[in-house]
């Protein structure tokens, strides 16, 4: 299976709109938990080497189901699973 910086086959990347409200969404309510420079708070940090090793279809199911017992919340009410795989290239990023 080739899967390419969380990328799926046939999923559209989100519009530039999308993708604004994506990384206010990732900014402000992800940043209230995991820091707003994601370095971790509440939740753990969520950097380029604290992501190392992690699968990334692992983590966009983590964005969309939450985890239960802990903190994490599911946004699956808000996203699409592409635009969970979109925020999940974004950390793999670094935010800026």
């Amino acid at each position: 299976m080739f899967l390419a910086c969380g990328a799926s086959f046939g999923a559209e990347p989100p519009t530039p709109v999308r993708q604004t409200e994506l990384m206010t969404l990732l900014k402000h309510d992800c940043g209230s938990c995991h820091g707003l420079t994601m370095k971790g708070g509440l939740g753990p940090p969520l950097l380029p080497d604290t992501l190392t090793g992690k699968d990334d279809q692992e983590l966009a199911r983590i964005i969309l189901d939450g985890v239960p017992g802990k903190p994490m919340p599911p946004w699956r009410f808000e996203l699409q699973p592409e635009e969970a795989r979109w925020l999940v290239d974004r950390l793999r990023e670094g935010l800026k």
